[in-house]
């Protein structure tokens, strides 16, 4: 058993609750902390901006990409897509599919989380049938066999569980129902649409493996079962049904808003939300040194408030061991309580371990992004 070392200390100038009430001549407060947000944390109070640096030489530099001029249409099956950040844990890619996949898909290396950026489709796995839509959430356990029929075209961000499995945060005193109800958990049918699919042309399986690729070759289509029974199957939540934590007074931080964990990350999703309305209160996100996590960040959707410069379909990467926060123009609308409302839908995927960038981003990553933080003014 471990504990970790006892301390409480105060010391100078301070505010008695933390992302409230900051001194006035150092209204800049930055998090240290363990673990994430879970562990124990220190709060220093700055005169200038922590994040205030006036440049930036070496790997560490925060980086944004824009995916949407990645080239994600190579074949269709998902493991043609490209790998964008990846590590022993844990395994990102975006695809775009236009056609049929030809073959059906099975991981072998761990569950598979798929977000839908974009359009629509028709999923088809051992368990049935299953529609998906813009804004939703598919989680295929390890070993599922499944493939796509779009509407048109549907763009995906696709993270890979290896050798783990995704499950529920523990909500804790919020009670299950918090965030959503696990009863708006949607599975697939065995529906007439599964059973019209149902046939002898010849299908392959591509099994990811390793990371590698092996295919099983059938004179018929092995999705061909009738029923099943249990208490495991993939399950399908939209971003339009999940209900944010709250606080009016406080402003909250990020974990707060996880949606699925692994044992070496966890999958946020921020939707919009009222701002906090108390006075004293922040209403950023706090400046804070995730010493333990790499972050990465998914725009899907919205005005991003505390970024400049982000659209949809962009991704940023801020690695451990550097201070970030919001943008100044960020800042100082919050600091006026110029908005009552964020308008923003993200994807955050917080690792435990470094993550590599893979070659195919060095061709989308946006040049400035790291001296962003000087530029200055109000919003």
């Amino acid at each position: 058993m471990r504990k970790w070392i006892p301390v409480s200390h105060r010391e100078g100038e301070i505010s008695r609750q933390a992302h409230a009430d900051l001194p006035a001549d150092a209204p800049y407060e930055r998090e240290m902390g363990k673990s994430g947000f879970f562990g124990p944390t220190a709060h220093f109070h700055h005169r200038r901006p922590p994040t205030g640096w006036s440049g930036w030489d070496g790997p560490l530099r925060p980086r944004a990409y824009d995916l949407t001029t990645l080239s994600a249409r190579e074949q269709a099956s998902p493991w043609a897509a490209p790998v964008i950040l990846s590590n022993a844990h844990c395994q990102m890619r975006y695809w775009q599919l236009d056609v049929d996949m030809q073959a059906l898909a099975r991981n072998a290396d761990g569950d598979q989380l798929l977000f839908v950026h974009a359009g629509a489709a028709e999923l088809f796995c051992d368990f049935g049938h299953l529609s998906l839509r813009n804004g939703d959430y598919l989680v295929l356990p390890r070993g599922t066999m499944w493939r796509l029929e779009p509407k048109d075209s549907i763009t995906l961000l696709m993270v890979e569980a290896t050798n783990d499995s995704f499950q529920l945060p523990d909500k804790g005193l919020l009670g299950p129902q918090a965030i959503f109800d696990p009863a708006m958990l949607d599975r697939p049918s065995i529906d007439q649409a599964f059973r019209d699919q149902q046939g002898d042309d010849p299908w392959s399986i591509e099994i990811k493996r390793a990371n590698q690729l092996s295919r099983v070759h059938y004179d018929y289509n092995p999705l061909d079962v009738v029923g099943w029974h249990g208490d495991l199957s993939p399950v399908r939540i939209n971003w339009r049904d999940m209900r944010p934590i709250m606080s009016h007074r406080y402003h909250l931080p990020p974990s707060v808003h996880s949606s699925f964990v692994a044992q070496r990350f966890v999958v946020c999703t921020f939707v919009p939300r009222p701002i906090e309305s108390d006075p004293g209160a922040l209403k950023v996100p706090f400046f804070h040194n995730n010493d333990d996590f790499d972050e990465v960040i998914f725009y899907h959707a919205g005005d991003f408030f505390s970024r400049d410069n982000i659209d949809p379909g962009m991704l940023t990467w801020h690695g451990a061991g550097f201070t970030h926060g919001p943008h100044p123009r960020a800042f100082a609308t919050g600091a006026k309580h110029a908005r009552q409302m964020t308008d923003e839908v993200a994807v955050m995927i917080d690792t435990r371990d470094a993550l590599q960038a893979s070659a195919s981003l060095e061709k989308v990553e946006q040049e400035g992004y790291a001296e962003s933080w000087a530029e200055k003014g109000d919003a």
